[in-house]
């Protein structure tokens, strides 16, 4: 590996949406140099907000869906093209999170034979195509849990397994300091070509990737005495104090003193259900089809959920706004949106992406490990 590059391996982003698992593998130390979202509105919302970010943290570089194609439409060529201008680096990575709803237990269930799924698919044909030195997929757990898929999953992994060590695992956002439990599963593999000398030994043990740990959230779900819900709106609550505050949702509301000045902090969509039916609906009441009301000191089930449904505030009449969803995303203030753009696109953008805490643990973990066992390389 170039002792130049060590900080900054290259990385090629597919299905990048608003770009948060780009964020968290920027945070990390790679650069993401190629990104592709077919949604054109995702793409400007992506732009907006990973630009906005980027300049507060003092990195100058406008941020661009490079190719805004159909995975199904671009050719490797193209991608080498717009990705490596000077030519294709001997390392680099990719990332992506390929559509899921055909694999959730909220979706509709089709798997690899839905569009969506078949997208996964795709996927796989561009990394043996492209032969990264690494990737990493994401997806819902219901990919490996699920009978119906987990076969034919087990015949795309032998695909790769020929040309990569693969090893996967299910995260959970709220263990890396999240405050919501979204659990998805993680695909990484590591090119055997670079890792000619050590195949035998990590081939003896099935896990062999040291995915991330964060030891202060680790089991948070269990450990904690969280409260029990729901409880009557409107009530006085106080935190129980071993709670971190972090991992409770009410540490991503907006207060009403910051209204004004917090960016997409009063977009939200309006409530048109009575308030008397509203008040009926308790804090922490989340065991509903519709109107699901979060509680201020447990975590939240999800970002969104179902057809784009954003959850009730816990104490006031009204929807989360896009600011207090990018909260619980782990998404910075400084990552603004416009508010031109549609508000039911904002929300599926958010609810799609992954958790940023989440997606930068586990650049560290493969940054980490691909530094640690340089000398593996040819």
């Amino acid at each position: 590996m170039n002792k130049n590059h060590k900080n900054n391996i290259p990385v090629l982003s597919f299905y990048s949406g608003g770009g948060l698992m780009d964020m968290g593998f920027e945070q990390a130390g790679f650069d993401i140099v190629w990104t592709n979202e077919f949604d054109k509105i995702f793409a400007q919302l992506h732009s907006a907000g990973i630009t906005s970010w980027r300049y507060a943290e003092g990195n100058g570089i406008k941020a661009e869906i490079f190719n805004t194609k159909s995975i199904i439409d671009i050719t490797v060529s193209e991608i080498i093209s717009e990705a490596f201008p000077n030519g294709k680096p001997e390392y680099f990575g990719m990332i992506g999170g390929p559509p899921c709803q055909d694999f959730s237990i909220n979706g509709s269930l089709k798997g690899f034979n839905g569009d969506r799924g078949k997208l996964t698919i795709l996927y796989i044909d561009k990394i043996l195509e492209l032969k990264p030195t690494f990737f990493v997929m994401e997806n819902v757990t219901g990919l490996i849990n699920r009978s119906e898929t987990k076969t034919y999953l087990q015949t795309l992994l032998k695909r790769l397994e020929k040309e990569y060590l693969v090893d996967y695992k299910n995260l959970n956002a709220l263990e890396f300091g999240v405050p919501q439990s979204r659990e998805r599963v993680f695909f990484i593999g590591i090119s055997k070509e670079k890792f000619k000398s050590k195949i035998t030994s990590f081939k003896q043990n099935n896990s062999w990737f040291p995915f991330p740990i964060n030891d202060i959230y680790q089991n948070a779900e269990n450990k904690y005495n969280w409260p029990s819900s729901p409880v009557e709106f409107g009530k006085s609550l106080t935190k129980p104090k071993e709670l971190p505050i972090e991992l409770c949702v009410e540490s991503c509301l907006v207060k009403a003193s910051q209204m004004n000045t917090t960016p997409n902090a009063k977009e939200f969509f309006n409530l048109y259900k009575p308030e008397k039916s509203l008040n009926a609906i308790g804090e922490g009441e989340t065991n509903r089809p519709s109107f699901k009301r979060l509680h201020r000191f447990k975590y939240s089930p999800t970002a969104c959920y179902g057809n784009n449904e954003v959850h009730l505030h816990p104490y006031l009449n009204r929807r989360l706004s896009v600011r207090e969803a990018l909260r619980i995303q782990g998404v910075p203030d400084t990552y603004i949106l416009p508010e031109k753009l549609s508000l039911s696109k904002k929300f599926k953008m958010i609810g799609n992406g992954v958790p940023v805490p989440l997606a930068k643990a586990v650049a560290i973990s493969i940054k980490k490990f691909l530094l640690q066992n340089e000398h593996f390389f040819k």
